[in-house]
């Protein structure tokens, strides 16, 4: 994946709450710690929509991109090698595609998400969450949150590694703002109260979606006026759906030590996640992500 080195970033809709700046009083969610913690909890939330509740008392707290802006701004000729940098390009490409010719595919009205870092914990209108919950979207706040720390594990511990794995997962989260601003994440929800026994089959199709979306839009980077994405390669392709495939339930389930049990999946098999990922990356088209009518 190349970028543009000459374009600059769009730091309008990132926060930067690293540092603290983004944390909450009192003990984090108690799931468990260090990396066993993290392994238990993604059977519930790894690249996830909102499983922290719904709690609109709470809300983000103030953050700074001054930093981010300092280490990303063009005069730095390594702002690239930083995956902090990275992340902002990948998200101001997919602003570009998904306002575009993504929505107007899909006949929804557009708006911008916003791109949240923090470190160790966050408030959000959906609740408090520690980084052991994973990369996740808030539809409360339309906001991506994001331990940059998740990485590490993706590639030390999931086996995920490369650029473009971490580009995949910041798209699967925005794949959901998307679900929200098109209503899908509402027919999903009621989906769920009308039909309880169905809930985790219904959730498997909200993710496989936004795993179908981060396709899509691989397909279609670097393909836009404001595109901040030059290239994007056969290997990166593999690359993500390596990443799509780790974090499938029957890996996780099997990475915990214990037994796989697809009555308890709500994000779909690696199988299924690396092939709704195809599917988008294959057409380029948001309509081909048609993941309730297959569940």
């Amino acid at each position: 994946m190349d970028f543009d080195d000459d374009a600059n970033l769009d730091l309008s809709q990132v926060e930067d709450a690293r540092g603290g700046g983004g944390g909450f009083g009192g003990g984090p969610i108690a799931i468990g710690g260090g990396a066993l913690g993290l392994i238990v909890t993604v059977v519930l939330a790894l690249l996830g929509y909102n499983t922290l509740g719904n709690d609109s008392s709470s809300s983000p707290a103030p953050s700074s991109t001054a930093g981010l802006a300092q280490t990303c701004a063009t005069s730095n000729a390594q702002r690239f090698d930083h995956v902090e940098c990275r992340q902002v390009a990948v998200f101001d490409d997919l602003r570009d595609y998904w306002g575009t010719q993504g929505t107007q595919a899909l006949g929804a009205q557009y708006t911008d998400p916003k791109l949240r870092f923090f470190t160790q914990a966050v408030n959000t209108a959906c609740g408090q969450a520690s980084s052991a919950v994973g990369p996740f979207y808030c539809p409360g706040d339309q906001r991506i949150y994001i331990d940059l720390g998740f990485y590490d594990e993706l590639a030390q511990r999931f086996g995920a590694p490369g650029e473009f794995a971490q580009a995949y997962v910041l798209a699967h989260e925005f794949g959901h703002h998307i679900q929200y601003l098109t209503g899908f994440e509402g027919e999903i929800r009621k989906l769920q109260q009308q039909n309880p026994s169905k809930e985790n089959q219904y959730s498997i199709a909200l993710e496989l979606q936004a795993d179908c979306y981060a396709g899509v839009w691989t397909k279609n980077a670097s393909g836009g006026a404001e595109s901040l994405v030059k290239s994007v390669s056969q290997e990166d392709v593999k690359s993500a759906i390596q990443a799509a495939g780790a974090v499938g339930d029957d890996r996780i389930q099997e990475q915990s030590g214990g037994g796989v049990n697809p009555e308890t999946w709500t994000h779909g098999s690696a199988a299924q996640r690396e092939k709704w990922f195809t599917t988008g990356q294959s057409s380029g088209d948001p309509k081909s992500c048609n993941t309730l009518n297959a569940a």
